[in-house]
């Protein structure tokens, strides 16, 4: 399997290196050059397989041969031992169709350790075959980051430099990052929003001669591994729901587009998915867009979703090159008008091909809470805010009733336990491993919103 570049002028790599590399050279994202089949008689196949047993299966094409069967086995058996559940990624069934996914088992307690974990054993198979080392550089709306700190912590060949907006995450989230104390970790807080964040580490790996000075690598939803990990549950779910064959639909809290992405893949591929329902808070630039066809930024809102407070979703680019029929020229041209005006527009019948799948539907603070009150009094399911907005999508924007609907749960509520309380009456506990989370020590450093600031700090550390 190779890979190809979003902006078409990047050179075509094989996974290790696509991997290692995580931006492309030329700005643009990495893709696969193409999809790999599930067939029906997969499906049939893989009916009764744990979870790990099928993540082997799904993720076994795309990695090419980079990494040896054997090795994924052990990859992908340490990744997963971490998690609280067997099942990884348990399902349950809330009557009528609805079935709610909790993607919350890791060890951060959020679904980017479904895919973190595997990326992180990952980077140490393939830097150690490799005998390199590498600079990560991420940008975290609250979630990323504490699940790639617990993955890559005490690593000798990962150095990890993670940005996040001061005072726009949660405190556990903070907290999750902060008092990770192992000297490859750098907590950084900048003024600003996640997409200041993201643009900062865009311009990090855009600058070559910072880049010609340390091996930079991503963690972020930019790098492709981290989707490839996350195929894997939409095919688990839609086994365990539908069936091998039968249509199945998702909801999917998403602001940054990596997780929604994923099950698109998965659709790509061959699952039977009838459809996808992004849900979005009022940082709404994605429902705008399947409304309108319309990207266009708008300002950050703080909300009680913080991972989701985005308005440059840059796994967008990804569907696009897609729905721009993969011409790398013509995502180069939209992708820079964007970064220029703020805005760019599909044609109608671009935006009809995408609305054949995917639904959107957007909700306010208020909302949130109506919907975490909702689940809590007739399923006696405790959401939290990012999970309730993919619920309140979910039953909104749902076509087919007897189409199997599986809700997201991308947190657990004792991440935000504020927003629960406040909808609930009741304040979730942190499970056992965190209880003490509050009274740790926390190291961070603040920073403008400077790209030499960041550079230098950087410089400076690793000298």
């Amino acid at each position: 399997m190779n890979y190809i570049s979003t902006r078409g002028a990047a050179p075509t790599l094989p996974f290790d290196d696509v991997l290692l590399t995580g931006l492309a050279s030329d700005g643009g994202l990495y893709v696969p050059e193409t999809w790999p089949a599930i067939t029906p008689a997969d499906l049939e196949a893989w009916a009764d397989l744990s979870y790990r047993e099928l993540a082997f299966r799904v993720l076994h094409p795309f990695i090419g041969g980079s990494i040896a069967d054997d090795d994924l086995e052990g990859i992908i058996d340490r990744a997963y031992a971490a998690f609280d559940d067997p099942d990884v990624a348990p399902i349950k069934d809330l009557g009528d169709g609805l079935h709610l996914m909790e993607l919350f088992h890791g060890p951060t307690l959020a679904f980017k350790d479904v895919a973190m974990q595997f990326l992180g054993h990952a980077f140490d198979h393939v830097l150690q075959a490799k005998d390199q080392r590498v600079v990560i550089i991420g940008a975290t709306s609250g979630d990323t980051g504490s699940a790639a700190i617990e993955a890559c912590r005490g690593r000798d060949a990962i150095e990890v430099f993670m940005l996040h907006p001061h005072g726009r995450v949660s405190e556990v989230q903070r907290r999750q990052m902060t008092t990770v104390l192992a000297p490859n970790i750098h907590n950084i807080a900048i003024d600003g929003t996640f997409d200041d964040c993201q643009d900062l580490v865009k311009a990090a790996f855009n600058d070559a001669p910072f880049r010609a000075r340390h091996p930079l690598s991503a963690v972020n939803s930019i790098n492709w591994a981290r989707v490839v990990a996350q195929i894997v549950y939409y095919v688990w779910a839609s086994l365990r729901t539908a069936g091998p064959g039968g249509p199945c639909a998702f909801a999917v809290p998403t602001g940054n587009f990596g997780n929604v992405l994923a099950a698109y893949a998965a659709r790509q591929m061959g699952l039977p998915v009838s459809q996808l329902v992004v849900g979005s808070n009022r940082n709404d630039i994605l429902t705008r867009f399947f409304d309108t066809g319309a990207m266009q930024m708008g300002e950050v809102h703080p909300t009680l979703s913080p991972s989701m407070d985005i308005q440059v979703s840059s796994n967008f680019e990804r569907l696009l090159f897609d729905l721009l029929d993969r011409d790398g020229a013509a995502c180069t041209e939209t992708m820079d008008r964007f970064r220029a005006s703020g805005r760019f527009e599909v044609s109608e019948a671009t935006l009809a091909r995408a609305r054949v799948l995917f639904d959107s539907a957007a909700y306010d603070d208020e909302a949130t809470k109506a919907t975490i009150r909702r689940f809590f009094e007739l399923h006696g399911e405790t959401l939290d805010p990012h999970s309730a907005v993919g619920a309140a999508a979910a039953l909104d924007r749902r076509r087919e009733e007897a189409v199997p609907m599986v809700v997201v749960a991308t947190a657990h509520p004792a991440k935000f336990p504020d927003a629960v309380e406040a909808a609930t009456g009741e304040r979730p506990a942190l499970p056992a491993h965190l209880s003490d989370l509050l009274e740790r020590e926390e190291r961070c450093t603040r920073l403008a919103n400077d790209l030499g600031a960041l550079e230098s700090l950087i410089d400076e550390t690793l000298t």
